[in-house]
């Protein structure tokens, strides 16, 4: 396989990823940062998976996070990014049908949740009854800017065919107070969806299972969703291709090889994503 090769298919060994660090550490102070664009709820891993790159090859990696839908535009504006990471497998996909970027892989898997404040009692069990109460107040991303608000709505729609009705019912109480370009404000250094849970502007919020941190936060109820309303969400992965990318195109694509190794892939369960490429179950 060469850097040239457009997408990374399958678990690569610990053995090769090891090669291409050792192969290319020397030059790697030499080079400018490779920029990653990724959704925001891939920031904790992204970071940690990033610092041990940097510290085990010498390459810089520039990590640019934000609503998904949000950065597409940005890329399709010719903004500088060298890999693309997207909650969704939609907007990479966009970028290779454009000739903008190589093939598209699935990078890691995350699924929907809803957090809650404790007081509120939400279980996998009444999730549905409770998202319908009238005095239950729902928060979730913004559809279209990021792919979370996207998975809301779909979740919205197969409640619709659970409990006719239900679609248009969670619609209309749905406040979309993240991802997009205008929200809300929330004081510097507060998570904005504890915020508007502590504040009651929300009770309950739609978003991942997966997290920011190793350590779970016990000041919110996150529950799944049951079987017969789980949204699975499948995280895209492209190197982009242009002429802005010629300085960075060979080192972009080792870092691509690197988030597809047992050694990155292993990160991703910490922070609650499925890892796809981990060299033997865990």
């Amino acid at each position: 396989m060469t850097l040239n090769h457009p997408a990374v298919r399958g678990t690569l060994s610990a053995l090769s990823i090891s090669a291409v660090l050792a192969g290319f550490a020397n030059q790697a102070s030499a080079q400018e940062p490779v920029t990653v664009y990724a959704a925001g709820s891939m920031g904790g891993a992204l970071s940690a998976i990033a610092k041990q790159y940097t510290a085990d090859s010498g390459q810089k990696i520039n990590l640019v996070t934000g609503p998904a839908g949000l950065l597409l535009e940005k890329i399709e504006g010719n903004a500088r990014a060298d890999i693309f990471i997207s909650a969704n497998m939609a907007h990479p996909q966009r970028l290779t049908a454009q000739g903008k970027a190589a093939s598209t892989v699935v990078f890691a898997r995350n699924r929907v949740c809803v957090a809650a404040r404790p007081d509120v009692g939400l279980t996998s069990d009444n999730l549905l009854g409770k998202l319908l109460d009238p005095a239950v107040k729902i928060g979730t991303s913004t559809p279209k800017a990021d792919p979370a608000g996207d998975y809301a709505w779909m979740l919205f729609a197969k409640a619709d065919t659970v409990h006719p009705g239900a679609g248009k019912i969670l619609e209309d109480k749905a406040q979309q107070l993240v991802g997009g370009r205008a929200e809300p404000n929330v004081p510097t250094g507060k998570n904005p969806v504890k915020y508007f849970m502590e504040t009651r502007r929300v009770d309950v919020f739609i978003g991942y299972c997966s997290s920011h941190e190793t350590t779970p936060d016990t000041s919110v109820t996150q529950v799944e969703l049951p079987s017969n309303l789980a949204i699975p969400a499948d995280y895209g992965m492209a190197v982009l291709d242009g002429p802005q990318n010629n300085s960075t195109h060979d080192a972009a694509y080792r870092f691509a090889l690197y988030l597809m190794s047992p050694q990155a892939q292993a990160i991703l369960p910490r922070y609650g994503f499925g890892a796809v490429a981990l060299a033997s179950p865990q």
